[in-house]
């Protein structure tokens, strides 16, 4: 998996910035929290991975949750901003849907009188009252 390049930081950068031991963050890699990539063997974590470790962090120091609830809570994120992606789209889908079904209404007002294929007769009955 490519990660976005920009803002990359070394273990110690990010042990540094956030006040843990890189063992701490070696461990959250191995329990799958983060994914940091590797350049010439050296793991660089990405301004994505330091704000999911921030939350980490968190759940851990400030709320007192064990990391089998960090990966409860962070899989529940996860799915939760996927079904928010996916009501975003439906959402954006109707609405093109509605605009395009609204031009096409607003044109059939134009011509309000149907048109026929050529050859074909309509019988009109006509009361005389």
């Amino acid at each position: 998996m490519v990660k976005r390049q920009t803002a990359v930081y070394m273990i110690s950068v990010v042990s540094e910035m956030l006040g843990v031991h890189p063992q701490t963050l070696r461990l959250y890699e191995r329990e799958g929290f983060v994914h940091p990539f590797r350049r010439a063997g050296v793991r660089m974590y990405s301004e994505e991975d330091v704000e999911r470790i921030r939350a980490i962090i968190n759940l851990t120091r400030d709320m007192g949750v064990n990391l089998a609830g960090v990966e409860v809570i962070l899989s529940m994120r996860e799915r939760m901003q996927k079904l928010q992606d996916e009501m975003e789209h439906m959402v954006f889908e109707m609405r093109e849907e509605f605009m395009r079904e609204l031009s096409r209404r607003e044109e059939e007002m134009k011509h309000p009188l149907a048109k026929l294929p050529e050859g074909e007769i309509i019988k009109v009955k006509v009361n005389k009252g």
